[in-house]
């Protein structure tokens, strides 16, 4: 069990999602009901088939694994993102609700399942909410444990709601001082993005300047590491980017992203974590001075609008969109 999980999580944060869905796959079978543990591998299995889009598939298992086991806070991931996907907003509230007393004390699932209950406030507009399950638990949780689950989630978060145009206030200043000690680590660009979003979010210069000149460095000599072999392509655009769009260079923002948008997927993370790059792009786009770039915005909401139908953000974009005269 133990291997089955180091290998799904090496692919997940290699980006490598099929290997991630197939390395279950092919032990599946052996792992049958009286097996211990097999409840859990259909939850680890359900969340490769949802990361791959085989939705119906995904959420079979994962409910066949809650009816074993009701706290296995995995397979309520997986069903969280199957919602959050699908932009299910009700049925995605409704199930978190119903659920949160088997997984609210879950070790390293249960902030992050308050993350993806928070994303369905976020996808709806009820941003008070959302901050109130900031405030309540991923913040919380961040201080006392300063894992990497509950780093990312806090950034991100901040992250999408700044960018809906809501005032954090003094929020980052809490994150800071759990990523500024990891400014020179560059384990995981993925990792590197959301440290950025931090020191970029609290105003601190030098700590934004060490991460990039440590991250380049870490580019031009990245021997066998497959990380910093990604930076140069990949991760140095896409933190150059954040950095353009706090200085309100939303034309530049494009000018970075667009050309990588299909490659951030090797920094690893889930769809719906790296869909904060996505809407990054989606928002650079929209207040863009380019005529080329604008068009640019129109093309990428109608894609979103086709894989996400009946999202509540997606409807917002498109209606802000239509005011500065893009859809027509």
């Amino acid at each position: 069990m133990l291997a089955l999980k180091f290998s799904h999580d090496a692919y997940f944060y290699l980006g490598y999602q099929e290997q991630m869905r197939d390395s279950v796959a092919r032990v599946y079978p052996f792992w049958t009901p009286g097996v211990p543990l097999s409840s859990y591998v259909k939850g680890i299995y359900s969340f490769g088939l949802m990361e791959t889009n085989f939705y119906d598939q995904a959420e079979k298992l994962a409910k066949e694994a809650l009816s074993v086991n009701p706290a296995d806070a995995w397979s309520v991931h997986t069903i969280a993102h199957i919602h959050e996907m699908k932009a299910e907003v009700r049925d995605g509230l409704e199930f978190m609700r119903r659920s949160e007393t088997h997984w609210k004390d879950s070790d390293m699932l249960a902030c992050h399942n308050y993350w993806h209950w928070a994303l369905y406030l976020i996808e709806k507009g009820d941003y008070e909410a959302a901050l109130t399950i900031y405030d309540d638990h991923i913040l919380p949780s961040l201080r006392a444990s300063g894992a990497m689950l509950d780093v990312v989630d806090s950034c991100s978060m901040l992250c999408r709601l700044q960018m809906e145009g809501v005032s954090v206030g003094e929020r980052w200043q809490d994150v800071l001082p759990v990523t500024q000690k990891h400014s020179r680590d560059h384990i995981l660009l993925f990792n590197d993005a959301h440290f950025l979003m931090a020191s970029l979010g609290a105003r601190d210069s030098r700590t934004t300047q060490e991460l990039l000149t440590t991250l380049q460095d870490a580019s031009e000599s990245p021997g066998e590491n497959c990380q910093h072999l990604l930076a140069r392509d990949v991760g140095l655009p896409l933190c150059q980017a954040l950095v353009e769009a706090k200085n309100g260079n939303p034309d530049r923002v494009v000018e970075l992203l667009l050309p990588i948008r299909y490659r951030v997927v090797q920094i690893g993370g889930s769809n719906a974590q790296r869909d904060v790059f996505n809407q990054l792009l989606i928002h650079a786009a929209l207040n863009c001075t380019s005529s080329i770039h604008k068009n640019v915005a129109r093309s990428l909401l109608m894609e979103r609008d086709a894989l996400k139908p009946n999202s509540p953000l997606t409807a917002r974009l498109i209606r802000k969109a239509a005011a500065v005269h893009l859809l027509q």
